[in-house]
């Protein structure tokens, strides 16, 4: 899974127009987010669990396209995996909220089904921030 989540960081942006952004999500299980954004559309984001023991670090890579996308807010859905604590299938479905007239520093609410060996259902709020913006 590491390798994956490299190759998407490190080979897709040679290959396409990418935007950069972070996020941080709480929840039960609060993350970290580091994503490229490709055709205003697609994103491709490395996760990594937060407010936990090293050694208990989980990471996940998952892959989102905006279903519904305005100025204002981003509707979107994806697929993606997750290992070490709570390993399997994640399937995040989300929005991301611009509400100022700037539109890189926005928030986000996310709902994700975990599939693995214990079936969990993830519900995260937070913030966003795209160090670009194309319009």
């Amino acid at each position: 899974m590491k390798k994956i989540i490299a190759f998407m960081l490190l080979v897709f942006p040679a290959v396409a127009f990418a935007q950069l952004g972070v996020s941080y999500h709480q929840s039960g299980l609060p993350f970290v987010g580091l994503n490229y954004e490709f055709h205003n559309k697609l994103r491709v984001e490395a996760r990594m669990g937060a407010d936990n023991y090293l050694n208990n670090l989980s990471l996940e890579g998952v892959l989102t396209y905006d279903l519904l996308k305005r100025d204002e807010y981003e509707f979107y859905a994806g697929l993606g995996g997750r290992v070490n604590i709570f390993p399997g299938l994640v399937v995040p479905i989300g929005l991301n909220l611009y509400p100022f007239e700037k539109k890189q520093f926005g928030f986000n609410i996310e709902l994700t089904p975990i599939f693995g060996n214990n079936d969990i259902l993830r519900g995260s709020w937070g913030i966003r921030y795209r160090f670009s913006k194309e319009n």
